[in-house]
C-alpha cells in the first residue's frame, strides 16, 4: 500500500497539471482509480507516439521532395550546359571555315548512315561536324558512337580530341555504359587539362563513382571539381551533391 501510495503522489500532479479529466477516475478504490489514471496516461503516450509517427513520416516526404527538386534543378542545368555547348561548336566551327565573301560554305548533300565509316578524304573540320550534328542535329546517338571513335582513330592530333572524348563519354554516359564512359571522361581529365570540358569531366566521374556505391571517390572527385573549378556550374551542382552523400 505504501508503494501505492507513493506511485499516486508522483503521477497524481503530474496528471492535474497536464489538466487531466479526474472527473472520469471514479469514485472506486484507490487500487482501481491508480489503474484508470495509468490507462489515461497510455492512451496520452499512444496519441504522441502516432503524432510522432506523423510528424517523421511528413519529414521522409520533404526529403524525398528535397531529392526531387535537386534531381530536376540538375536537368535543368545540363539542359543549358548542353545549349551553351552548341553554340560553342557552332563558333568554334565557323572560326575554323576560311572567310570568302565570294565563296559559300561547302556542304555535303551526302547523309551519314548509322554504319558507315568515314572516308580519309574528308577533312578534319567536316568528319568532326558530321559527328557533332548526329548528337545535336539528328538526336542519332547510336551513329554518334561510332562516328566519334572514328575521328579520333583518323585524327588523334587534332585539336578537337579533347571534346570528342567528351562526347563519347556524354553519350555512353546516357546509355548507363558508365566502365566505358568513365575511360573518356578519365581521359580528357588526365591528358586535356587545358579543355573547357574538364571540369565538367571530372564532375561525371564522381557522379559514376557515387552510382556505382564508391561513396569515397565520389566524395574526392566532387571536392576537385570545388577546389579546381571554384566559381562554376560544375563546382555548385558537386556541392549539392556532396550535401547528399
Amino acid at each position: 500500500m505504501q508503494k501505492v501510495i507513493l506511485v499516486l503522489a508522483f503521477l497524481i500532479p503530474g496528471v492535474l497539471h497536464a489538466q487531466a479529466p479526474v472527473s472520469k477516475l471514479g469514485s472506486g478504490s484507490l487500487e482501481e482509480r491508480l489503474n484508470q489514471l495509468e490507462r489515461v496516461m497510455d492512451a496520452r503516450n499512444s496519441a504522441q507516439m502516432a503524432l510522432l509517427d506523423q510528424m517523421s513520416q511528413m519529414q521522409d516526404e520533404v526529403a524525398d521532395l528535397r531529392g526531387k527538386t535537386e534531381e530536376h534543378a540538375y536537368q535543368i542545368e545540363q539542359i543549358l550546359q548542353r545549349q551553351r555547348e552548341i553554340y560553342q561548336e557552332i563558333d568554334r566551327r565557323l572560326a575554323a571555315q576560311p572567310q570568302s565573301q565570294s565563296q559559300s560554305p561547302k556542304v555535303d548533300p551526302t547523309p551519314v548512315s548509322a554504319t558507315s565509316a568515314y572516308s580519309s578524304d574528308v577533312s578534319e573540320n567536316d568528319a568532326y561536324e558530321q559527328a557533332i550534328q548526329l548528337v545535336l542535329r539528328d538526336k542519332r546517338y547510336d551513329a554518334a558512337v561510332p562516328a566519334f571513335e572514328s575521328f579520333i582513330k583518323n585524327y588523334p592530333d587534332s585539336t578537337y580530341v579533347p571534346n570528342a572524348h567528351y562526347w563519347l563519354g556524354q553519350l555512353l554516359f546516357a546509355e548507363s555504359k558508365y566502365d566505358q564512359a568513365k575511360v573518356h571522361f578519365s581521359t580528357v581529365v588526365t591528358d586535356f587539362p587545358d579543355s573547357n570540358k574538364r571540369g565538367d569531366c571530372i564532375l561525371k566521374l564522381g557522379i559514376i563513382a557515387q552510382q556505382q556505391n564508391q561513396t569515397e571517390q565520389a566524395r574526392e572527385l566532387y571536392n576537385q571539381v570545388i577546389t579546381e573549378y571554384a566559381d562554376s556550374t560544375e563546382a555548385g551542382l558537386a556541392r549539392k551533391r556532396l550535401s547528399n552523400l
